[in-house]
């Protein structure tokens, strides 16, 4: 036996029980890991609220870094003792998970335990906006709404490490430090943030906007665009975008749009290998540094969450077995 965290029914954080549960076995295909951190993801907080539907018992979790314990049938890729990481992991808040051996990540030596299991899904995230969504070129001029957010943090260091100009926008002091930290040149309040971008650039405009905000932002975030500009909406923190006319993309200086997600830029293991393998490259050789917040024990789940919908915690938080 082993334990797990396990919800019997949807509701609010007390709901999270530390149970014991059997040791589960890989199938064909798949891996047993040894989970040696799990990262706490917002998505958690609506699967166990009833937000999103969800089968129970239930134990969340998707991402995590542990070694393998066992392989199923098939694996040939992985090794016993080999240390990975995922973000598409399932069931990962426990002392053991399962893992598909086509969505697990190599962790390089130079990488510890716990910033591999706090890189996966907001590194890649990151990887795949600066490089497919818009290929960021040096001396592009980029705006990055909440820069001192997960994804943000990242993203400006290997932005500067491309080469290109990044303003971020931010909501309070403390978070202008973070950003102004990670390299950002010009750090903002949302606020009349697009007149001070047209200031920043001699009325130029910007060459790509990164917006997980959404409805709060997007039009002025449109209006930070230079002529043929990209705007890349990858989240809608404040709540979604209304459905607007296209032509506004033509008035606006003939501006492009995409609205990605991750599951359409790891199509296969090999797209997962090069991602993953540059961001795990450039935090071990100091390129970029992750900021986890906080950690909890395995067991304190249940707190965990209090204080990530309390907005009382910054970087990523990790459970720990």
């Amino acid at each position: 036996m082993t334990h797990a965290i396990v919800a019997q029914q949807p509701g609010g954080p007390e709901v999270l029980e530390y149970a014991s549960v059997e040791i589960p076995k890989p199938g064909p295909g798949q891996l047993l890991i040894k989970v040696a951190a799990a990262g706490v993801n917002f998505i958690e907080t609506y699967q166990r609220s009833g937000a999103y539907k969800v089968d129970y018992p239930f134990t969340p979790g998707a991402e995590a870094a542990g070694t393998v314990e066992a392989v199923g049938d098939g694996v040939e890729e992985f090794s016993i003792g080999d240390r990975i990481a995922t973000a598409e992991g399932s069931r990962t808040y426990a002392e053991y998970a399962i893992v598909e051996a086509s969505k697990a990540l190599p962790v390089p030596d130079g990488v510890d335990d716990h910033t591999a299991a706090a890189l996966p899904l907001q590194g890649i995230t990151a990887h795949y906006l600066m490089n497919s969504s818009f290929r960021v070129e040096p001396g592009h001029t980029v705006l990055l709404h909440a820069g001192a957010g997960g994804v943000g943090l990242l993203l400006t260091q290997l932005l500067k490490a491309r080469g290109a100009r990044v303003i971020t926008t931010v909501s309070s002091d403390e978070k202008a430090g973070l950003s102004t930290l990670a390299g950002a040149d010009e750090v903002l309040r949302y606020e009349g943030f697009a007149d001070k971008v047209r200031e920043l650039t001699d009325g130029q405009g910007v060459n790509v906007v990164y917006d997980g905000v959404g409805k709060d932002t997007f039009d002025d975030s449109l209006k930070s665009l230079r002529i043929r500009g990209a705007m890349v909406l990858f989240g809608a923190a404040s709540g979604p975008v209304p459905p607007f006319d296209p032509q506004r993309l033509n008035a606006a200086g003939s501006l492009t749009l995409t609205r990605p997600t991750m599951a359409h830029f790891v199509q296969n293991a090999q797209e997962r290998r090069w991602r993953s393998a540059e961001i795990f490259d450039a935090a071990a050789n100091g390129t970029l540094a992750v900021r986890v917040g906080a950690t909890y024990p395995l067991a304190e789940a249940a707190q965990a969450h209090r204080d990530l919908e309390g907005r009382r915690t910054t970087g990523k938080v990790l459970l720990v077995p």
